[in-house]
């Protein structure tokens, strides 16, 4: 664990070691966009936590990645080698690691990190994000989803995942997944108060099955892996 200075002084221990971040690879058009991937990095580096991100130079990415290596924080950068000659330009921070594909980088970005954190972004931010919401809600994983709602950048996707709700597709416990905020600062210390009201019962039902999350996580990345070799050798 990692620890972080309180007021007064006074030091307590922070749930997480590392933070994944899905943002774009664009800045968008509005400097909101820009000063909230810059203040997210600076947030992450005042609680000593490390940025594991998808290992771009550009966009959202670039920033915030720029602003914990300069601020002296631990960059983790994973990123696929069809990528890098669109998402990496210029200087990068920090380490990176290029793996094979796609679903690769989720799963290593997902397995270094204690949380998520979703900036605005496009296709691929939303992609991401929805993975990881998904994979908590079948108990792959019990981190914590943070969506950092920047001048109400998603809104939308909040009044939909109520419309689901309301509607019978998704159950009103699994609401709680999604933790909102407006600030990176404010997010952060929602995601370190993080707690599913199911967590204890799902653990509890894995140990009757004999599998702990962590062996339930490794099983569904092998079984992934298999699957995209036997679909790549057709």
């Amino acid at each position: 664990m990692v620890e972080e200075k309180a007021v007064g002084g006074m030091m307590k221990k922070s749930r997480f070691n590392s933070i994944c971040v899905f943002c774009g690879s664009s800045t968008g058009k509005r400097d909101c966009y820009r000063d909230a991937a810059l203040d997210l990095g600076k947030e992450l580096v005042s609680r000593r936590l490390r940025l594991v991100y998808g290992g771009g130079s550009i966009g959202l990415m670039g920033l915030v990645s720029q602003a914990v290596h300069q601020g002296g924080g631990h960059v983790l950068g994973i990123i696929p080698k069809t990528l890098m000659g669109k998402e990496l330009t210029g200087e990068t921070f920090g380490e990176v690691i290029a793996v094979a594909n796609m679903h690769e980088r989720k799963a290593e970005m997902a397995r270094h990190s204690d949380c998520f954190i979703a900036l605005p972004g496009g296709y691929g931010t939303l992609e991401e994000l929805l993975e990881v919401i998904s994979w908590a809600q079948l108990g792959i994983h019990d981190k914590p989803v943070g969506l950092l709602n920047v001048d109400g950048y998603y809104n939308y996707l909040l009044t939909f995942i109520e419309k689901a709700i309301d509607d019978g597709f998704i159950t009103p416990s699994q609401r709680h997944i999604i933790v909102s905020a407006t600030s990176p600062k404010e997010l952060v210390q929602k995601l370190e108060e993080w707690w599913f009201p199911f967590v204890l019962l799902r653990s509890t039902f894995l140990c009757m099955m004999g599998l702990s999350p962590k062996i339930k996580w490794e099983m569904e990345q092998v079984e992934l892996n298999a699957t995209l070799q036997a679909e790549i050798a057709r």
